[in-house]
C-alpha cells in the first residue's frame, strides 16, 4: 500500500469479521478493509483530524528534551554519570560532522499531505479547518526551522510529491534553498497564520498565536546573528547562499525579531508573564518546569500525562540516587564551569570561594554557605550539596580531610571506616558520592534540578513523570527582545527586558544601559536557559563555537579566570568536591571545605571544527539528488 493512495491508518477496536464462504471471489476481493481509514474518513470530523495532528506534534524535532538526557550532559556544561558509551562524551576529542544531522523528509511529506487533505476535507467546519490548517503550517515551519539550525538551507518543499514511475526522477529533485530563504519562510508562515490561532495562554500543547510569534522571533534573531557574526567565519558559507547570510541583512532580521517579541510582550497573543508564585526564589525557578496548572510562562510545550501511556523517565534517570525510587538516577552532573558562572547579587562575577587570597582553604559551617549570595537560578537549575529533594537530604560529600591534609574516603556509597583517633566506624563518603567512576552519583559534586519532578512516584519506572518539555517560554521571549534591541543600538531597551528576568532571580540591582554588552547577553542566556537546548545553537549562530570549544585542555587557572566573559573557553567539565574536616581540637573540626577537581575520566577535550557549524548531508542523499550541494569545510 502506497502512502500516496492512503495517508492514514488506524487500528479499530472491533475485530475483523471473517468473510463468508458463499461470496464470489470478485466480491471477496472488493471488500473494503475495516481497519483502515480512507483519506475522507480520516478527516471527516474534528476529533479524528486532531488525532492525526497529535501524532505530528509528538514527532517534532528537538534537542535536550526530557525524552533523552545525553545531549544535556554534553558541551562541558555537565558530566555524564553513566558508564559505557555515554562516557565517550568526556573521552572524545570533538563531534563528528554528522552530529545533530536530520533530513526527515518523510515527516515533511506527511505534513504536506495533511495540509492538502485538510484543505480538501468537506465535512470539517470552516472554523475547524482554519485552525487545523494553521496548526499544520506552524508544525511544518517549526520543523523546517529545526532543520535549518542543523543543516542550513534545505530543499523547501511545500507540496506532496509522487513518482510517476516513468524512469526519470529529476522532476522530484529540488536544490537547497538559501539559508536566508529558510528563515524568511519560517517568519512569513508565522505572520500568515497567527490570527488563525487562539490568543489563549492556556493553549500550550497545541499551536497558539503566542507559539507562532515566539517561533518567528527566535528565527529572526538566529538569522540576524548569522548575518552579523558570519563575517568572523567567512569560510563557513557557500557561494549560492545555502549556508551563510549576507551581513547587510542583519539589522532587518534584528528589527523583525524585536517587533515579533514585542507582540507577545504587549499581550496581543495573550497574557503571558514570568512565573512568580513561590517565595523561595530557587524553588520558584525550578517550578517553572514542573508546575503545569498555574504557569503563565510556558508558551509551547510537549505535554505528558500520568496513566495516559505518555510519560517519561527523566526524573528516574537524573534524580539524586540516595533513597530514590528505583535507587538510581544522577546521570547528569552539572559542571563547576556552569555553577561558578552564576553571578553574585551585586552583579559581579567571581569563582566560588574555595581558597583565600593567600591560597589557604576556606572553611564553612554548612555545605551551602559557599554558594550564598548568588543568582537564585543556580539553585533552581542545579541541585547543590547540602540541599534536600522530596524531603530527603542530598548526601554529596567526598570524604574527610584530616589535620595533616590526608583524606579518608571510600569506594562505595555511604561507606564506613574508623577515623584516626577514634574506635567506631563512621560514614566517610556521601550516599550520593562523589566517587570516581561510580555511575549515577554526583561525579561533578552536583545533580541536575531543572526538569526533575518533585511528585512522589515520579522517579519510578512504574509511574514516570508528566513534567512537560517546554519548547518556548516567556523569559526567552524577553531575552530575545533584549538581544535584538542591543544589536540595534537600543541598550536601554535591552536593559529593561533583561532586568525583568533578572529581578525574578533575586538580582535586584538593575543593569543600566551602559552595562549591556555582548558578554552580558551571552551570560544571561546561559544562566536562564541552561539545559533547555540553546547552548549549541546559540554558539553556532554567534559563530563562537569553534573558539569556545577549541580542543585545548582546560587548566584550573583557565577554569577560574575570566568568569562572565563570552570569550571564555569551555572544553572540559570540572568538579567541586566537598569534604568534612576531622581534626579534633582544631578550630575547623567539623566544618566543610572544598576542592576543585577534574575527574580522571575526563580524558578528551571538546573541539568544534568549522565543519561542525552545519551537519553532514549523507552521501546517499547527495547521490540521489545531485542538486544538493555539499556542506563547507567537510573535506
Amino acid at each position: 500500500m502506497h502512502t500516496r493512495n492512503i495517508l492514514y491508518t488506524a487500528v479499530l477496536a472491533a475485530t475483523i469479521a471473517g468473510a463468508g464462504s458463499c461470496k464470489k471471489e470478485s466480491d471477496f476481493l472488493n471488500v473494503q478493509p475495516t481497519n483502515i481509514f480512507t483519506n475522507e474518513q480520516a478527516l471527516s470530523d474534528p476529533a479524528q483530524a486532531l488525532a492525526i495532528l497529535a501524532n505530528l506534534y509528538s514527532r517534532q524535532l528537538d534537542i535536550s528534551t526530557v525524552k533523552s538526557w545525553q545531549s544535556m550532559a554534553d558541551f562541558s556544561e555537565s558530566f555524564p554519570s553513566q558508564n559505557g558509551g555515554d562516557l565517550d562524551i568526556v573521552r572524545r576529542t570533538g563531534w563528528g560532522y554528522g552530529s545533530w544531522s536530520n533530513w526527515d523528509y518523510a515527516y515533511i511529506r506527511e505534513m504536506n499531505l495533511f495540509l492538502e487533505r485538510c484543505e480538501a476535507a468537506e465535512k470539517l467546519s470552516a472554523d475547524d479547518k482554519k485552525r487545523f490548517l494553521a496548526e499544520g503550517r506552524f508544525l511544518r515551519a517549526n520543523f523546517y526551522f529545526e532543520l535549518t539550525k542543523r543543516m542550513g538551507g534545505v530543499p523547501l518543499i511545500l507540496e506532496s510529491m509522487e513518482y510517476d514511475y516513468k524512469g526519470d526522477p529529476t522532476y522530484l529533485q529540488h536544490p537547497r534553498a538559501k539559508e536566508s530563504e529558510m528563515y524568511d519562510f519560517v517568519i512569513s508562515e508565522a505572520e500568515a497564520i497567527k490570527m488563525d490561532l487562539p490568543a489563549d495562554v492556556s493553549v500550550k500543547s497545541r499551536a497558539s498565536r503566542g507559539a507562532a510569534l515566539a517561533m518567528a522571533a527566535r528565527a529572526a534573531l538566529y538569522a540576524g546573528s548569522i548575518a552579523k557574526y558570519g563575517v568572523n567565519t567567512p569560510q563557513v558559507s557557500l557561494p549560492g547562499g545555502e549556508v551563510g547570510i549576507p551581513a547587510a541583512k542583519a539589522n532587518e532580521y534584528y528589527t523583525k525579531a524585536l517587533t515579533l517579541a514585542r507582540e507577545i510582550i504587549s499581550g496581543s497573543a495573550g497574557a503571558y508573564a514570568l512565573y512568580t508564585f513561590k517565595t523561595d526564589l530557587q524553588e520558584n525557578f525550578a517550578a517553572i518546569f514542573y508546575d503545569k496548572g498555574n504557569n503563565p510562562e510556558s508558551i509551547f510545550i510537549e505535554d505528558f500525562k500520568l496513566k495516559s501511556g505518555k510519560v517519561h523517565g527523566f526524573t528516574q534517570w537524573n534524580q539524586p540516587r540516595f533513597g530514590a525510587e528505583e535507587e538510581e538516577g544522577g546521570r547528569i552532573n552539572p559542571s563547576l564551569n556552569l555553577v561558578q558562572s552564576f553571578e553574585k547579587l551585586d552583579n559581579t562575577f567571581a569563582p566560588l570561594p574555595v581558597k583565600d587570597g593567600n591560597g589557604n582553604p576556606i572553611y564553612y559551617n554548612n555545605q551551602l554557605d559557599i554558594f550564598a549570595g548568588r543568582d537564585a537560578r543556580l539553585g533552581g537549575t542545579v541541585m547543590l550539596p547540602g540541599t534536600s529533594f522530596k524531603g530527603r537530604p542530598v548526601d554529596i560529600w567526598a570524604g574527610y580531610i584530616l589535620g595533616d591534609g590526608g583524606i579518608v574516603t571510600g569506594d562505595d556509597r555511604g561507606q564506613q571506616k574508623v577515623l584516626p583517633g577514634t574506635t567506631s566506624p563512621v560514614q566517610v563518603v556521601g550516599f550520593d558520592g562523589p566517587i570516581t567512576g561510580k555511575e549515577h552519583t554526583a561525579q561533578s559534586g552536583f545533580y541536575l534540578r531543572k526538569y526533575i519532578d518533585p511528585a512522589i512516584g515520579s522517579g519510578s519506572r512504574g509511574t514516570g513523570s508528566e513534567v512537560p518539555f517546554i519548547r518556548y517560554r516567556y523569559a526567552e521571549v524577553l531575552l530575545n527582545a533584549a538581544e535584538a534591541a542591543f544589536e540595534l543600538g537600543q541598550a536601554d531597551v535591552a536593559a529593561g527586558y533583561m532586568n525583568e528576568v533578572r529581578k525574578r532571580a533575586g538580582l535586584v540591582v538593575p543593569l543600566a544601559a551602559g552595562d549591556i554588552t555582548f558578554d552580558r547577553i551571552v551570560h544571561e542566556r546561559r544562566a536562564e536557559l541552561s539545559f533547555e537546548g540553546h547552548v549549541l545553537f546559540d554558539n553556532k549562530r554567534w559563530r563562537r563555537a569553534h573558539t569556545l570549544w577549541d580542543g585545548v585542555p582546560l587548566s584550573e587557572s583557565d577554569l577560574l579566570s575570566n568568569i562572565g566573559s563570552a570569550a571564555k573557553r569551555n572544553t572540559q567539565p570540572w568538579a567541586l568536591w566537598s569534604y568534612k574536616v576531622h581534626n579534633p581540637g582544631g578550630a575547623n573540626h567539623g566544618k566543610w571545605t572544598y576542592r576543585v577537581v577534574k575527574s580522571s575520566l575526563v580524558t578528551g577535550t571538546n573541539r568544534f571544527l568549522l565543519g561542525n557549524y552545519y551537519s553532514f548531508i549523507n552521501d546517499d542523499i547527495r547521490s540521489n539528488n545531485p542538486k544538493i550541494v555539499k556542506q563547507p569545510n567537510q573535506d
